[in-house]
């Protein structure tokens, strides 16, 4: 009987089973772990206070060199992120400078001084030949000149040729009303004002234009057709107003003839007459009184003008009885 051998066995190692084969990444990780070990002991494998990941720096670069734009309707933005108000256009314009007013005449003072009811607060038209009667009245309180430079800034203002386009009558020295404005100074003077109001507003005036000159024409006293040739010029929007004017005038005309036809058909009373038709009593008596005066009252002749005559009138109380410079500028405001 033999004995068993005391040693063990010998195995064969390629039968040994193997485990799991380490991937890729684990070898790096390994790799890395070894290179850590090696460093100085003590030293962290974390990294160092302020130092950034590689991948965080290169977007720091990139953000300096790119700065951000901002949105589209976006404008810049303030301290706190809130965007600045914009200032109103009305502030904007009251901070501009206000221009500055005219220094009165010397001579306009002593003038205001010695007849405050024709240079004062109320402008009234003047008489013609009013220059010389201050020239007579005062020959040591005013040089020939001087007053005429005076008399022209004063025709010229605006308070001024509001009188004039109103209809108010002249006056003399001593305050006397005298005879009315000649109607094609009324109607220059009309055309003045609505040029400059137009300079300072971008508004539609026309209408209130027409509808002043057709105004001035029923209070001149002349029949259409003569009006009409008396403020002809070579302006042809300042023609084409006044047509448009004397357009007006003739439907209005014709409405009233109209109206008169209807009450002579009616065979009412105007009382009646005005209820049937909605109208207050006082409205169809005025109406039809102006109604059969305009088909009583023959279409005059117009009046003769003579063409230079008619171009002269262009600027009316601009140059009072011719005394006053042409070149002299008119005043904005009064």
């Amino acid at each position: 009987m033999t004995d068993a051998p005391t040693t063990a066995p010998k195995t064969n190692s390629r039968n040994k089973p193997r485990g799991p084969r380490p991937d890729l990444a684990s070898q790096l990780q390994q790799l890395r772990g070894g290179a850590d070990a090696a460093q100085e002991p003590g030293a962290e494998a974390a990294p160092a206070a302020g130092a950034r990941p590689e991948g965080q720096a290169q977007r720091d670069n990139n953000s300096r060199r790119k700065p951000q734009r901002p949105q589209r309707g976006q404008g810049p933005r303030g301290p706190q992120g809130a965007a600045p108000q914009r200032q109103p256009q009305a502030q904007a314009q009251q901070q501009q400078p206000a221009r500055p007013q005219r220094k009165a005449s010397p001579v306009l003072e002593r003038l205001f001084e010695l007849y405050p009811q024709l240079f004062g607060a109320r402008f009234v038209p003047l008489k013609l030949g009013v220059y010389e009667d201050l020239l007579a009245r005062h020959p040591e309180d005013f040089k020939t000149e001087d007053l005429k430079v005076a008399m022209g800034q004063h025709a010229r203002s605006t308070r001024y040729l509001e009188s004039v386009a109103a209809g108010h009558p002249r006056h003399d020295l001593d305050g006397n009303a005298l005879d009315p404005v000649a109607p094609e100074h009324v109607h220059h003077a009309i055309l003045e004002l609505h040029r400059r109001r137009s300079q300072r507003t971008e508004e539609d005036l026309r209408p209130q234009l027409v509808t002043r000159i057709a105004r001035a024409i029923e209070n001149s006293g002349l029949d259409r057709e003569a009006y009409a040739v008396l403020v002809r010029s070579r302006d042809e929007k300042a023609n084409a107003v006044v047509d448009e004017a004397l357009a007006e005038l003739a439907a209005q005309a014709a409405k009233r003839e109209a109206l008169l036809r209807a009450f002579e058909a009616s065979g009412r009373g105007e009382q009646e007459f005005a209820d049937m038709y909605g109208m207050k009593p006082g409205e169809v008596t005025r109406t039809l009184q102006r109604a059969r005066k305009e088909r009583e009252s023959p279409v005059a002749a117009p009046a003769p003008v003579v063409a230079a005559e008619a171009e002269t009138v262009a600027a009316p109380e601009a140059t009072p009885d011719a005394t006053a410079p042409a070149s002299e500028a008119a005043p904005s405001a009064d």
